[in-house]
């Protein structure tokens, strides 16, 4: 099995909300999982499913599942990477501890990591560096990400996509909307500087969107998304035919399955959100069913979905949804 990124001791502790304790009690494991294996009682017994994510990220939706009978496979096909040049990242956090910024906008639990360890780099903890400039999280993971390290979130859109929290500050200037924070949340100042730390593969949905509202966005490149290796078990259990569906969390992802393992049309497709759904289809990939939410629980219904329902024309419907705007992100 190929072994996953070592981590930058630099970089200080990662802001990634904890997954489920390990459960305990069984004794066989999944292939390319150090986790219990499936309960062969359950509505997906006897269906094999591939989570290309680490097992960190992985945890959460790889318990549900085998909760519900799966044998849940476990390899990351992208990873994280760190850029050549910090000193942009380094600039940006110095100019937040200053005041410069009036919002800052987190589409990424990755982006997150990246400013904690810059802030470190500079002798401070970010959430200190926080304090003068308002928080925007794209959704509830990045939410409790940020709230792990300290920083209260002034705004989250109901949507969890970089589209929906264009459309959040849309609203926050028109109507006034709360603040999640129970501070004052300010509306849109045409002269109001927007830190926007992502990966050197998100879209341009938040700039392009912030900065027609009347904000002046200041773009960082926080990381890096390379490719990582599936593991050799992974491999050989797509091409004998023994997955049954994949889980697919970002556009990089959908595109590293196709190109590290090849469109099958006896593999049920399950996207995080309408951008994945998109890229997925883009490149060949069999795609039965859209979450309706990007989490796991979500994610665990679609997979039951995809494998359960079974319409005239072989495929489980959609459900629709949206995910965050970096899709190159690691998931």
């Amino acid at each position: 099995m190929t072994p996953g990124p070592m981590r930058d001791p630099s970089r200080g502790p990662a802001p990634v909300v904890p997954p489920p304790p390990a459960r305990t009690g069984r004794r066989d494991r999944d292939a390319a999982s150090d986790r219990p294996a499936s309960d062969a009682r359950g509505p997906l017994a006897g269906r094999a499913v591939l989570v290309p994510r680490s097992p960190e990220r992985a945890a959460g939706l790889a318990a549900a599942l085998r909760d519900a009978g799966a044998r849940v496979l476990v390899s990351p096909a992208i990873e994280r990477a760190p850029v050549e040049d910090r000193a942009p990242v380094d600039h940006a956090v110095a100019r937040l501890v200053h005041g410069d910024f009036a919002w800052v906008v987190v589409t990424s639990v990755n982006a997150i990591d990246e400013l904690v360890a810059s802030a470190a780099r500079q002798g401070v903890a970010l959430g200190d560096a926080a304090r003068r400039a308002r928080w925007a999280a794209v959704g509830p993971a990045t939410r409790r990400a940020l709230e792990a390290v300290g920083i209260a979130v002034d705004l989250e859109p109901d949507e969890s996509s970089a589209r929906g929290l264009v459309a959040a500050f849309a609203a926050l200037a028109s109507d006034g909307i709360p603040s999640t924070s129970g501070r004052p949340a300010a509306g849109a100042d045409p002269t109001g500087l927007v830190l926007l730390p992502q990966g050197d593969l998100a879209a341009p949905t938040m700039h392009d969107g912030l900065h027609d509202l009347g904000y002046v966005p200041h773009v960082v490149t926080a990381y890096r998304t390379v490719t990582h290796a599936l593991a050799p078990e992974v491999v050989a259990a797509w091409r004998a035919g023994e997955v049954d569906a994949v889980v697919l969390t970002s556009g990089s992802v959908a595109r590293e399955v196709a190109r590290q393992l090849g469109p099958r049309d006896d593999v049920a497709g399950v996207a995080i959100g309408d951008p994945t759904a998109r890229a997925a289809r883009e490149v060949g990939l069999r795609l039965d069913v859209v979450a309706d939410r990007p989490t796991d629980a979500a994610l665990a219904t679609a997979v039951r979905t995809a494998l359960t329902t079974v319409p005239s024309d072989g495929h489980a419907p959609s459900t629709g949804g949206a995910d965050p705007s970096d899709q190159g992100d690691p998931s």
